[in-house]
Formats: C-alpha cells, sequence, structure tokens
C-alpha cells in the first residue's frame, strides 16, 4: 500500500475531513491542500508529520464506567467536558446523551465512543433510561452578557423546560445545571426565578453558587452558576449539600502554554491594525473594549467564548518581534483543564467554538464530588 493510500484509510477511519486532518496535526493555514497532494501522491509528507497522522489516536479515551453506581444522563452535552468530570469520579454511569450540533456530536463520539441523540424537544422523556443524576449545561446564547439577553423570548430559552419536563417525568435523584453568570440577573432577576421555582415545584432543594475557574487552578476568569438540587422524597440528607471550596492553587498562563505554535495562529498584519484602532476608538469613548494581550506569566486569561474562532481577540498572545497569536485549539482546551488525552476531529474553527461554549472540567469535577458525597450518604444515620 502506497502513503497516499494509508493517509486516506486513516483519515476515512477517523471520519474526518481534509481540513480536520490538516488542523489537527498543525499545518499551515492550506494543510487541506497539503492532505490532498498527499493522498494523490503528488507530494510526501515527512517521516514527522506521516507519524502524527498514522498514530493519531483511533481508540477511544472516556470509555464509560458500566459498572458505575450512580446512573447519569447528559443533556446539552456539547463535547462532553461535564462528562469527564463526572467520569473522573469512577462512580458514575452513563446512559444517555443528547447534543444538537453535528460537529459537537462528532467530538464527543471521538471521546466517549457514542453519538448522543440529537435535539432533545424531539425526544419524548419515555425514551430516556432511568437515571440518578441529571447532568445539563443548558444553552448558554440565551443568557450571555455578550447576546441580546432576550433570555424566555428566546426560544433557546425555553430549553429548561425540557430539562423541567424529564425531572418531572424520570424523577432523578439530583442534578447538576451550568449556565452564564448573568442568568441570575437576567431581565431583573425574573428568568432565575422562575427556573427556581419551577425547581422547587418539582420537590427538589435548589442549591446555587457562581464559582470562579481560576480559584480552581485553572487560568482563566470564567465566572458560570451552577445549580445543584436534589429530589427531596429520595434523598433525606439533601440540605447538607455544599459547594467545594476553592483551592486557590497558583495559575500561570505559561503552564498551558506552547513553544513553538504555528505561524497561522499569529494573526495578520490587517487584523493587529484592526484591534489596534477599534481599542484606540473605544478608548476614546471612555470604555474598556477591546482586544486583550496575555504572556506566559499571565496569571489567567480572559473568558474564552464560542466567538473567539471570528479573531480571538479577547485573549492574545505576545510574541517577541511579531503580531500577537490566537491559542492554538490544544491550549483552549488546556484553558478549559481537558486532559491531554482529550481528542480534537475537528477543524480549529469548529475546536474554538466547542471549547468557548464548554466547561472548565476541573471546577465541575469538583462539584461532582460534593454532590455524590450527599448521595453516598444517603439514608445513613
Amino acid at each position: 500500500m502506497n502513503i497516499g493510500q494509508l493517509i486516506k484509510e486513516k483519515r476515512i477511519r477517523l471520519n474526518m475531513t481534509q481540513k480536520e486532518l490538516a488542523d489537527a496535526i498543525s499545518l499551515s493555514k492550506y494543510g487541506d491542500r497539503t492532505i490532498r497532494r498527499w493522498e494523490n501522491n503528488e507530494t510526501s509528507p515527512s517521516n514527522l508529520e506521516l507519524n502524527a497522522i498514522l498514530n493519531f489516536p483511533e481508540e477511544i479515551p472516556f470509555v464509560n464506567n458500566d459498572k458505575g453506581k450512580y446512573k447519569a444522563i447528559d443533556l446539552f452535552a456539547g463535547i462532553g467536558g461535564t462528562r469527564i468530570a463526572f467520569h473522573n469520579t469512577n462512580k458514575v454511569n452513563f446512559v444517555f446523551s443528547s447534543e444538537f450540533d453535528n460537529f459537537a456530536q462528532k467530538t464527543y463520539k471521538a471521546n466517549f465512543g457514542e453519538m448522543p441523540s440529537g435535539d432533545i424537544t424531539q425526544i419524548s422523556s419515555s425514551e430516556i433510561p432511568v437515571h440518578d443524576i441529571l447532568i445539563a449545561g443548558f444553552p448558554c446564547q440565551a443568557f450571555s452578557q455578550a447576546g441580546k439577553q432576550l433570555g424566555f423570548e428566546d426560544t433557546r430559552g425555553t430549553l429548561f423546560f425540557d430539562i423541567a419536563r424529564i425531572l418531572k417525568e424520570k424523577r432523578p435523584k439530583s442534578f447538576l445545571l451550568e449556565n452564564v453568570k448573568n442568568l441570575v440577573r437576567h431581565d431583573k432577576g425574573k428568568t432565575f426565578k422562575v427556573i427556581k421555582n419551577t425547581l422547587l415545584e418539582l420537590g427538589y432543594s435548589v442549591h446555587h453558587k457562581v464559582l470562579r475557574a481560576r480559584d480552581f487552578g485553572v487560568p482563566q476568569n470564567r465566572e458560570r452558576i451552577y445549580i445543584v438540587g436534589f429530589d427531596k422524597n429520595q434523598v433525606s440528607n439533601y440540605d447538607s449539600f455544599k459547594f467545594p471550596k476553592p483551592t486557590y492553587e497558583p495559575t500561570k498562563l505559561g503552564n498551558i502554554l506552547e513553544n513553538n505554535a504555528n505561524e497561522k495562529y499569529t494573526i495578520s498584519d490587517k487584523l493587529w491594525e484592526g484591534h489596534q484602532r477599534r481599542k484606540a476608538e473605544h478608548q476614546n469613548k471612555g470604555n474598556g473594549f477591546g482586544y486583550t494581550l496575555f504572556n506566559a506569566d499571565s496569571e489567567y486569561t480572559n473568558t474564552i467564548s464560542a466567538r473567539y474562532y471570528k479573531d480571538g481577540s479577547e485573549i492574545l498572545i505576545e510574541q517577541k518581534g511579531k503580531n500577537p497569536r490566537k491559542l492554538t485549539p490544544r491550549e483552549a482546551a488546556r484553558l478549559q483543564g481537558f486532559p491531554e488525552n482529550f481528542i480534537i476531529p475537528v477543524s480549529d474553527t469548529q475546536a474554538y467554538k466547542q471549547f468557548g461554549n464548554s466547561v472548565a472540567v476541573p471546577v465541575v469535577e469538583k462539584i461532582a464530588l460534593q454532590l455524590i458525597k450527599v448521595l453516598e450518604n444517603n439514608g445513613k444515620k
């Protein structure tokens, strides 16, 4: 078999496009053309490049724990950041997952070996297995400070009620919901009041707190609200739940940065000039909008968002003697606390969207341990 066939067969097994494979092995901006030439035997990869392709992981890194004591479902699953956090407890068996976005489904399958079900609004509760823990990072867009703040007026806002109907019909012992910090203030507090009242009416305790990723060893200033609840009829010690205390581990951006990032991540002269012009305009108006520069000595970055793929302005990395650069997708993964063996099988653009929409894994893992602690002590005197 020739090298072109080897590369093509490997790519097909990985279910990746030429662009996705090119980005996955850090080829240059037009790497998909390079892959195409290799597959057609028009040119040949170096030994380093060929090994990067042939050694790209095909085995599932996060195999489900079928013997886990607690059954869980993963709604609005994204790429599974919350799932990894619960997986790491060694106590949880995932019996169902749901995610609408095709590219996120692809990343989820590459890492967990299962394709999430699609649109949760089209899935009846009877199709969802009995479970102990419902996990849902319901979509941020409806409530984000950077969005239009429509919330319940936006159709995405009503997705909360899909969570409510599943809680009502399946009666899991507990749940963890995650959303943007702004949720509590949205629509003068009415949105959160509706959410909280709905959960209380369903017979669940409600515990909520805003936690910051950088307080848990993650070099990112990401604040999110976490809502935990327990069925009062099934969990007698529901009021013993306590959110984890911040660890305040020192953080340093240099710990997650690559030494030699590909040149394609350096922003162009035109983009850099635009960033500087817009920042100056904002400063003249008296506001602080615009790009932000960080370096290896920075303790933490701004929050990475799903818009990062557009111009990277919220987190630009200084480079001596040249324009700043964007984070690489692997650095974006590390910025959210994803493990190094997490597979990124999509293009850079999709990867930025996915990590920007995901969770800070170490924070959720600490919450998961506290949630499971309550379930473990349930019924004990």
